[in-house]
């Protein structure tokens, strides 16, 4: 297979944990034969100072072009980003219109924790169970975030304004997602919503109730977004299988899980359009430790092995890259966010480290 790939290092902690999931990516394109060009371009708070724009023309191009995206975290520091003017700050100026652009309207999530490591999370072992495993679906595209946004005055009153918006073409086409993905696990398919006060939630659960009349193999529950917070928290594993979430209520509750894991470094994800898709870690880019080596890279290259499967169709590969890092987790090594007072300090890797176990253990699988 030969693809091109768009490479957007992003800000802080980005170009460190890029650089090793595209050691990840060179290790597969050698050992199952695959040609990956890799295409550079600025994007994030950086290019903003560097090029004028944190999502220059030039970048575009090179994503249009491209097969698959590959996505670092973006924004610097508070003090720098003050210094860049509300609508071009990465946010506003370059995540949001690079989904619009392709409609990347599927994201993918996974919250996974085997018993074996439950020391990570800050829940106990008792709640962790026999394993967290959900994969949470986030609608991507619309909703408040897409929303026309008013800051005025009328009446002598300050006032702000935030439109949250959905067609039922982007909720359908969002539950057939979460529905085949929990069809595919044979697992639960939760429905969060917040139906009991919002007019977009009752139209949101209407149109995801129709589509589950087609799925009548998959177990399907609902629970309103409050509540499912809460339980995340006291039972996580009532929901192993599929969450499915609007775009602002997905937004926090996957942070949310990140935290039932001990570290958004453990959070990968995908966001997946209709021609094209990009990957990136969950997290934000960290400044405060860049250039330190000691960023967590699973979230990137968790992020290589769903460019692999969701992009590029490469199942397997995809599952040799999970297995390594799950290996390397599951023989005691950590990154510096995960040790606690009984790790052995030989057992605390560098970025590179877990970049160059994971390089060796699928070198020699």
């Amino acid at each position: 297979m030969k693809k091109t790939l768009a490479v957007l290092e992003g800000d802080g902690i980005g170009p460190e944990i890029t650089r090793e999931g595209i050691k990840v990516l060179r290790t597969i394109e050698k050992k199952y034969d695959h040609e990956f060009v890799l295409e550079p371009a600025p994007f994030g708070a950086a290019s903003y100072f560097d090029e004028g724009s944190p999502f220059p023309d030039k970048t575009k191009e090179i994503c249009d072009n491209a097969d698959a995206i590959i996505k670092g975290p973006v924004g610097l520091s508070v003090e720098e980003m003050d210094k860049i003017p509300q609508e071009s700050r990465p946010e506003l100026g370059a995540i949001l219109p690079l989904r619009k652009r392709f409609n990347t309207y599927a994201n993918y999530r996974p919250v996974r924790l085997p018993k074996g490591l439950a020391s990570f999370s800050p829940l106990r072992d008792s709640v962790v169970g026999d394993g967290i495993d959900i994969l949470m679906i986030r609608e991507l595209v619309g909703g408040i975030y897409f929303g026309d946004k008013v800051e005025g005055t009328a009446t002598d009153m300050k006032y702000a304004s935030d439109d949250c918006i959905y067609t039922e073409e982007q909720v359908r086409n969002i539950a057939i997602v979460a529905f085949d993905e929990a069809r595919k696990r044979k697992a639960l398919m939760t429905n969060v919503h917040k139906a009991n006060v919002l007019a977009t939630s009752r139209f949101w659960n209407a149109i995801v109730e129709d589509v589950a009349k087609e799925y009548d193999d998959v177990e399907y529950a609902s629970v309103i977004v409050d509540n499912a917070a809460f339980q995340l928290v006291i039972n996580p594993t009532q929901f192993n299988g599929v969450m499915l979430l609007e775009n602002m209520q997905g937004d926090m509750l996957t942070d949310q899980a990140g935290g039932l894991l001990g570290s958004l470094g453990l959070m990968p994800s995908a966001c997946i359009g209709p021609d094209k898709g990009y990957v990136e870690p969950a997290h934000g880019s960290a400044p405060d430790i860049a250039g330190q080596n000691k960023a967590n890279p699973y979230s990137m290259i968790g992020s290589i092995a769903f460019l692999l499967d969701k992009c590029l169709g490469l199942q397997e590969e995809s599952d040799a890259v999970w297995n390594a890092m799950f290996d390397i987790l599951n023989q005691g090594f950590v990154t510096g966010e995960l040790a606690n007072a009984t790790t052995d300090p030989k057992k605390i890797l560098s970025t590179t480290d877990f970049g160059d176990r994971v390089v060796d253990i699928l070198s020699n699988s």
